[in-house]
């Protein structure tokens, strides 16, 4: 863990960002916890906005979601704690696109919040088939999870974000 943690932290200094430490993350939590879809989303009042995606052609970058508003919104964005959706009955009442994520056969899912001055500043997603995640698969990727708070604070200055 602590490798993977100084390895990200020097990315921060290299050029090619975001996608130098972006494509770094998704490697680390690969072999940290696993996942079949990684996406990362920085806040943007009450909605999220998608940053990075390894599975573009489902989950685009630019995409928008009203999250603020929704239990999962109460939960990881003001509340500023993670979400673990251990079963396809967690992704249902987290997200209105349940039917998109089950029918790419992803039934589990892994919200981490990027938080800076308080504030969550973006959202850390990995999604896996059902039963994947359990309660120990929270903490590798939370600890690592200020080391994107640059590339959020970037992303959210760069689209003028609330």
């Amino acid at each position: 863990m602590s490798d993977d943690l100084a390895t990200l932290t020097a990315l921060i200094e290299k050029p090619g960002q975001p996608e130098t430490l972006f494509k770094a993350f998704e490697a680390a939590t690969q072999r940290l916890v696993g996942h079949q879809l990684f996406t990362l989303l920085y806040v943007d009042g009450q909605e999220v906005a998608r940053i990075y995606s390894n599975r573009p052609g489902e989950y685009p970058l630019s995409g928008r979601k009203t999250m603020g508003p929704t239990p999962w919104g109460k939960h990881v964005l003001e509340e500023r704690k993670p979400y673990l959706g251990k079963d396809k009955a967690g992704i249902r009442w987290a997200f209105f696109d349940h039917e998109l994520i089950e029918s790419m056969g992803l039934g589990s899912v892994i919200n981490i919040p990027a938080i800076y001055d308080g504030k969550v500043v973006g959202t850390i997603n990995l999604l896996a088939p059902e039963h994947h995640y359990r309660e120990e698969h929270v903490a590798p990727v939370a600890q690592l999870a200020p080391v994107l708070v640059p590339a959020f604070l970037a992303a959210r200055a760069a689209a003028g974000a609330a």
